[in-house]
């Protein structure tokens, strides 16, 4: 699991769903006030990444559920595990709180997605923007697609790997709702040929193919395991 994860912190090989039953079932009832301060001691005393997971299995707790006074630890979890599996988890955090708070969660992502923190240690910038991107997974119809296009079209071209392939992600999830509205976006912007492979995926002819030995290919070829 270390090796996969291509992590520093070791593992103690346990599933990732088992992590998560057993969160829930020890935290049944927990309040919101209790859930942040149990889920900021995991993650602090960690050292193995199951604990990491059980943190965030914390985070989706009903008593959080829409809460944004889990947002300042949405962020540094991000910030400092600095993953796709952090980050990706985070993001189904975010569907309920785009549905309780709009208006202050838009925000939030609005700012996320022109976050450019970065460090020769640190890529945090880069994370939060896939944050954002990711940020309305699971609402099929309630998805705000002005608030879709207004987060992917200042990362349109970036070349992290990570960044395209959320773009692709989102808005592959987006075409389940409006596929015309998808197919007209990738026809306007100009879009890597990653995110754009991924956008149109299930929607018939017009998919641009990567070239057989293009540098998205040999990083899609590494990085084969990303979820989305």
């Amino acid at each position: 699991m270390q090796a996969y994860m291509k992590s520093a912190m070791p593992y103690l090989g346990v599933p990732v769903p088992l992590v998560r039953r057993t969160t829930q079932a020890r935290t049944r009832g927990l309040d919101a006030a209790a859930a942040l301060g149990l889920a900021t001691e995991l993650w602090d005393a960690a050292t193995h990444r199951e604990e990491w997971y059980a943190a965030l299995a914390v985070l989706a707790l009903p008593s959080l559920a829409g809460d944004h006074a889990a947002v300042p630890l949405i962020e540094r979890f991000v910030v400092e595990g600095r993953w796709w599996d952090v980050t990706d988890e985070l993001a189904h955090r975010m569907a309920a709180l785009h549905d309780a708070q709009p208006a202050a969660t838009r925000a939030l992502v609005l700012g996320w997605s022109l976050d450019r923190r970065s460090t020769p240690a640190s890529d945090a910038g880069m994370w939060l923007r896939r944050l954002a991107i990711l940020s309305q997974l699971g609402r099929r119809d309630r998805i705000d697609l002005g608030l879709l296009a207004a987060v992917i079209e200042p990362n349109a071209a970036d070349p992290a790997f990570f960044v395209r392939k959320a773009i692709g992600w989102a808005l592959r999830e987006a075409a389940r709702v409006d596929p015309d509205w998808v197919r007209d976006f990738v026809a306007d912007r100009e879009l890597s040929p990653l995110s754009r492979r991924e956008a149109l995926k299930h929607l018939g002819s017009g998919t641009q193919e990567l070239a057989p030995d293009s540098p998205e290919t040999r990083r899609s070829t590494r990085n084969e395991a990303v979820p989305g």
